[in-house]
């Protein structure tokens, strides 16, 4: 019998990623992510299959919709072993602690709606920090690129660099009794990005899930979304007011405060003060401290030198107050909150007293899912409703996706045509449209090396032969 894989997540959508594996009887998970944006209501308060069967979790990387419901899987059962690499283990750690903490918010404001107004009660949330606490206890094995780990009944793991975010990796399982591999992309990095290393390129392999979360385009080139901020920054203090730009904790507030600093040493940045307004990042960028040796070799050697997220300009805010604060500074300020998709956290309070500032910027610097109030705002919304009020968007709005973290089109192309052949291929972890759009090329330009391209459906299980 070939391996059978289930696709419970990232299957026809961009978010929730969770594909389990049964080789010969020994069920491996890889990623078990949370759904989010449009497909938040896909996050079930069970799974699909027995949690107490998987032997291993395997975690490409440390993003939400990558790790977001395992505390879930233990709640439901799982006691197997967590393996990931260490800066994954660390990072995850935070970003599920901070999950927990939002779902209670959120939970606790539905709940005084359904009250006031008589509605049915909403569902609790998937777990809390003590769901989490107990997670900890099962990431068991850390695991390096580049070192196979055999695991029970002859399976071979393998972690190359995705080159996404730092820790990132795709997996390659190979059932060494019928010499069957398959590889997953986990999220494949933009190449030339600050920081981490660009990825690296997949190894001969059977079967393949690759993401195509930009399979549709490319990304501007870092350096040209470099001047674009620095041109937005420059514009917007010129006019008198603030740029806020939206970030998650991850990757992202940090290469944005890697990017700032060197401004600031080229002589580039007016003085203006800078706002790093997030516990969470705060956290990352600590862990990114932690673990210089993940790092490209342009950052290795500035952290040699210097920590390469610090300047004079810039101010950690940790504590809500310290936040409330920086509603007094009305221009020259930079402030970086998240959440990166404006459906949470900080930014919503600078939003609130800002939006309607048209001296006022807004940049976001990454992908804004459908159903997200980013999204709107970058669709042109003239008006949208924060913390429960309706407010005008009068501050200018900037779009730059250089410093995406994801492959764009042409990345995924050159990763994807270094193989020979692929017996299956498996299109995953984006919107549907923008699937067809790779396939289509892959059939166009590759047509022997990728026979058979599928676009699974969700809750879709396959033998592969």
């Amino acid at each position: 019998m070939g391996i059978k894989i289930g696709f419970y997540g990232g299957a026809g959508g961009v978010t929730g990623s969770c594909f389990l594996l049964d080789i010969r009887n020994t069920k491996i998970l890889v990623d078990c992510g949370l759904f989010q944006g449009l497909e938040s209501s896909k996050n079930q308060n069970h799974f699909p299959f027995n949690p107490k069967e998987i032997s291993y979790l395997i975690l490409t990387h440390a993003h939400i919709d990558h790790c977001g419901r395992l505390p879930l899987l233990v709640k439901e059962g799982f006691r197997g072993k967590i393996i990931c690499t260490k800066p994954t283990s660390q990072i995850a750690k935070i970003m599920l602690l901070d999950a927990a903490k939002v779902m209670r918010e959120h939970y606790k404001t539905l709940y005084k709606k359904s009250i006031k107004r008589g509605l049915d009660l909403p569902p609790p949330p998937l777990y809390d920090e003590y769901d989490v606490l107990e997670s900890f206890n099962f990431f068991k094995i850390n695991l390096n690129f580049d070192t196979p780990l055999i695991l029970e009944n002859k399976i071979k793991v393998l972690f190359k660099d995705a080159g996404h975010i730092l820790g990132s990796c795709f997996v390659q399982i190979e059932d060494l009794e019928t010499k069957q591999k398959i590889t997953f992309s986990g999220d494949l990095g933009n190449k030339n990005k600050p920081i981490v290393k660009d990825f690296d390129y997949p190894l001969p392999t059977d079967f393949l899930c690759i993401e195509t979360t930009y399979a549709d385009r490319d990304h501007k080139s870092f350096e040209e979304s470099k001047e674009e901020l620095l041109e937005a920054i420059l514009e917007t203090f010129k006019r008198g007011g603030n740029v806020f730009i939206p970030t998650f904790a991850l990757e992202r507030a940090q290469e944005i405060l890697y990017t700032l600093r060197e401004f600031y040493e080229q002589g580039l940045l007016p003085h203006c003060q800078v706002f790093l307004d997030s516990p969470l990042a705060i956290k990352a960028t600590k862990i990114f401290k932690d673990n210089p040796e993940f790092f490209d070799e342009e950052a290795y050697k500035v952290f040699t030198q210097k920590d390469p997220f610090e300047f004079p300009y810039l101010t950690l805010t940790e504590d809500v107050e310290e936040s409330k604060q920086i509603n007094n500074v009305k221009s020259r300020a930079i402030i970086i909150a998240g959440n990166g998709t404006i459906t949470g956290g900080r930014i919503l309070h600078h939003l609130r007293n800002n939006i309607y500032r048209p001296e006022c910027s807004l940049v976001f610097v990454g992908f804004q899912p459908k159903g997200t109030l980013g999204r709107l705002i970058v669709d042109g919304a003239k008006k949208i409703h924060i913390l429960g009020e309706e407010l005008p968007v009068r501050l200018k709005v900037y779009t730059i996706n250089g410093f995406s973290s994801h492959a764009g089109q042409k990345e995924l192309l050159e990763w994807i045509s270094r193989l020979d052949q692929v017996k299956k291929l498996f299109l995953v972890h984006g919107e549907p449209e923008k699937m067809e759009v790779l396939k289509k090329i892959l059939l166009e330009k590759h047509p022997k090396k990728f026979p058979e391209i599928h676009i699974p459906a969700l809750f879709e299980e396959i033998v592969l032969n």
